[in-house]
């Protein structure tokens, strides 16, 4: 029987010390985790009981008993992984210990319907993994889809950018094709658990942010996301905001954030005055070559996701404000957006507050569905 005091957490906490090798013994989980000794034999025990781990040889004594060896069972396979977009897809390959094997774009049209889009993604994996890896099974798959996603359910809720989706149970009709087990994520969401993993288990607190095409949202706090009584937080991006001009939103709505602070809103801004972009692509190449006017539209995008933010951190008290997605590569949206978060919000919540870029970049969304993929599967490696 499963020992109750065990939460997930640490367990997972424990089978990522053993992959990376940070710990060896029932001694360097004790230290690595901060823990009561008991606790990691309780720990350990269970871990041998499921066939999890293997108990091995001895390692160097430190004064006491030599201490026994704990290693991961080795399992072959991999994940397949992918980050859908409006216009491109990120596909890729997860191992067991959580490295990104191989990860490339795909076009893809997501207006075209579920069928198409996902006929495009398998035909994508499967070149993948002749490629990549050959032989190796396919333990799960993780699709990451930039609308509202209901977890663990895998159906979409109303996503105002995906015409012909709105109710689609994505997670079914991925089982029925690849017949192993589905996790369906928001693209923000699963982005923060890939960011929080990158950083590690002493990040804290943290709002993510994935400003992109269109922004979404995500807290992590306690190591564990944040989803709402529906699994459906995290919706940044029609939220009204001052200084929008009223603009029409892709919901239905005027003066949402989407419509000033996003990718999309860029590209139809700078259409506006005439420059010729179509895509969030553009915008950033245009912004990396200093055009006056895009840098300028860039800053106040930015300024606006700070107001947007500023009552969220004030509100949450994070310990980081971190953002993603394509617009985070550019300073002058990153430097605005802080800039304004120090103005608006209060002293005592910024004294220590970190804002900053991502570190995971543009595969955050790929680690955090490896992550996930795993964790469905119940394959015990991460």
């Amino acid at each position: 029987m499963s020992d109750p005091s065990i939460s997930a957490s640490l367990r997972e906490q424990a089978l990522n010390l053993l992959a990376s090798g940070e710990a060896t013994s029932r001694a360097d989980l004790v230290e690595a985790l901060r823990v009561a000794p008991s606790t990691v034999s309780g720990l350990v025990r269970r871990l041998l009981d499921e066939g999890v781990i293997l108990e091995e040889g001895v390692g160097r004594s430190t004064g006491g008993r030599r201490p026994r060896i704990l290693r991961l069972r080795e399992t072959d396979g991999v994940f397949a992984v992918s980050e859908l977009g409006g216009r491109h897809a990120r596909v890729g390959l997860s191992s067991l210990d959580g490295r990104l094997l191989a990860a490339e774009e795909v076009a893809i049209d997501i207006a075209a319907g579920p069928r198409k889009v996902f006929d495009a993604i398998a035909q994508a994996f499967t070149r993948i993994r002749a490629a990549e890896a050959p032989g190796q099974a396919l333990l799960g798959v993780g699709v990451a889809l930039p609308g509202p996603v209901r977890f663990p359910s895998g159906r979409l809720v109303g996503p105002a950018r995906m015409p012909g989706w709105s109710g689609v149970d994505a997670q079914a009709d991925l089982k029925e094709r690849f017949d192993v087990p589905v996790v369906v994520e928001n693209d923000a969401k699963a982005a923060a658990i890939g960011e929080h993993i990158t950083r590690g288990r002493d990040t804290g607190d943290m709002i993510y942010v994935k400003a992109g095409t269109g922004i979404g949202g995500c807290l992590v706090s306690g190591g564990q996301v944040y989803r709402g009584s529906r699994g459906l937080s995290g919706d940044l991006t029609h939220g009204r905001v001052a200084d929008s001009g009223e603009r029409h939103c892709s919901c239905g709505r005027r003066g949402c954030l989407e419509t000033v602070a996003s990718g999309a809103a860029l590209v139809q801004q700078l259409k506006e005055q005439g420059l010729p972009v179509t895509t969030t692509r553009d915008v950033i190449a245009a912004a990396v070559d200093a055009d006056p006017t895009v840098v300028t539209m860039v800053r106040r995008a930015g300024e606006l996701l700070g107001v947007a933010l500023s009552g969220l951190v004030n509100f949450l008290n994070p310990d980081a404000v971190v953002i993603g997605g394509a617009l985070s590569s550019l300073d002058v949206y990153m430097a605005a957006a802080r800039g304004v978060l120090y103005e608006c919000c209060l002293p005592s919540m910024t004294q220590s507050l970190s804002i900053e870029a991502s570190v995971a970049g543009p595969d955050a969304a790929l680690a955090g569905l490896g992550h996930l993929a795993r964790t469905v599967a119940d394959v015990p490696l991460s």
